[in-house]
């Protein structure tokens, strides 16, 4: 089996499958429902409070969130595939393709406070796997801010994804709607290969995952081929480190920034090992060091006011990517560590409201229907 965010889709379904929980393909009986699959049993770790619970359902693979200057929690969702195929035009994947996705496939919801959900934009570029691999979803990645303007992270587009005559990249979402492109990453990635990609799964149109708002600009972590690279409101592109470079193939997801410095976590290849992700520190010069080591699949990281980091682990104790296995780790400055919530259900990111509370897209992988996605709160303690 190849290591990539590619074995990340293709396990997912075995973790899935594993438990009894897989539809469609494998035809099994219908699936719980969405609060059914794993919030009833997502739950704070022993010792009080912090509380898990249900702030959002009817999503569509929900990744990256952020919220917005006027207070909605904006969800990136990969959407729900599609049946286009590119097969005979370029590369894909043997493990999971052939590919088939659609332009329109994928969205953007905004969630209001009482956790209702509306959509912000739709159509936007969604690809799925093969059935025999899960059938499973990448759409729009991540969403980000500057100022009062939404960018959108698009992952689930381009020729090896299925998707003719779409691109992965940037773009901005203007409040009418409307949608205009803003910087090519597929054509950044061709033109720029890092330093050691993995040639058994490597994806030309790169599979970027996570999206940081920095002074005015935008910065891209490329979990496939290992880089971090900057976007300008004006569509330029720079890379600030190839990762890959000095990490090798550690498959880098999850992004924040904090006092100078950018916090990086990687998934790391497949079958999981418990401790064999971390947090690198970047500097804006490129310069990498390790913050946090003794970590697992981490996809999603926050910082709260007082400096504390939150990392969002997507599966821990098995070999695959397993529901109700997912959990939120906390360090402080000191490097002292507590488990603040387990039992998620395949979380994919994770945000600090204003309030100070987590919120984390939950059943962020897994097979049709569409609609089970959610956000949970976790409502965290004072200490």
């Amino acid at each position: 089996m190849k290591n990539s965010t590619h074995a990340l889709r293709l396990e997912m379904t075995i973790g899935v499958v594993a438990i009894g929980l897989s539809i469609g393909a494998c035809g099994s009986a219908a699936p719980p429902s969405a609060s059914e699959q794993g919030l009833a049993r997502a739950a704070p770790a022993p010792g009080g409070p912090p509380a898990v619970t249900v702030f959002a359902t009817g999503l569509d693979n929900p990744r990256g969130l952020k919220f917005g200057p006027d207070g909605f929690l904006y969800v990136a969702e990969g959407g729900v595939g599609g049946s286009r195929s590119t097969v005979g035009l370029c590369d894909q994947v043997p493990e999971v393709g052939p590919y088939t996705g659609s332009p329109d496939g994928a969205r953007i919801s905004k969630i209001d406070r009482n956790g209702a959900r509306t959509t912000v934009v739709e159509g936007l570029p969604s690809s799925q796997t093969s059935a025999a691999s899960g059938s499973l979803v990448s759409g729009v990645a991540d969403v980000a801010f500057i100022g009062r303007d939404l960018y959108a992270l698009v992952s689930g587009a381009g020729c090896s994804h299925g998707v003719a005559g779409t691109t992965n990249g940037v773009l901005r979402v203007a409040r009418d709607g409307v949608v205009t492109p803003v910087a090519d990453l597929s054509a950044f990635y061709k033109a720029n290969p890092v330093a050691h990609p993995n040639p058994g799964d490597f994806e030309p149109d790169g599979t970027p995952y996570a999206m940081v708002a920095v002074h005015g600009n935008l910065f891209v972590v490329e979990p496939n081929h290992g880089e971090l690279d900057r976007v300008t409101r004006k569509g330029g592109i720079d890379r600030v480190v190839d990762i890959s470079a000095s990490q090798g193939h550690i498959v880098p997801t999850a992004i924040a920034y904090r006092d100078g410095d950018f916090y990086v976590g990687n998934l790391n290849p497949f079958p999981i090992v418990d401790g064999s992700s971390k947090v690198l520190r970047i500097t804006r010069g490129g310069e990498i060091q390790v913050f946090a080591d003794d970590l697992t699949t981490v996809l999603g990281l926050a910082f709260d006011d007082e400096g504390r980091l939150y990392v969002l682990e997507n599966t821990t104790g098995n070999p695959f990517p397993t529901p109700d296995t997912g959990r939120i780790v906390r360090i402080d400055e000191n490097g002292n560590r507590k488990v603040v919530a387990s039992g998620l259900f395949l979380p994919t990111g994770m945000t600090m409201g204003p309030d100070r509370n987590l919120y984390v897209s939950n059943v962020g992988f897994g097979p049709p229907p569409v609609g089970l996605g959610q956000v949970i709160q976790v409502r965290l303690d004072d200490d």
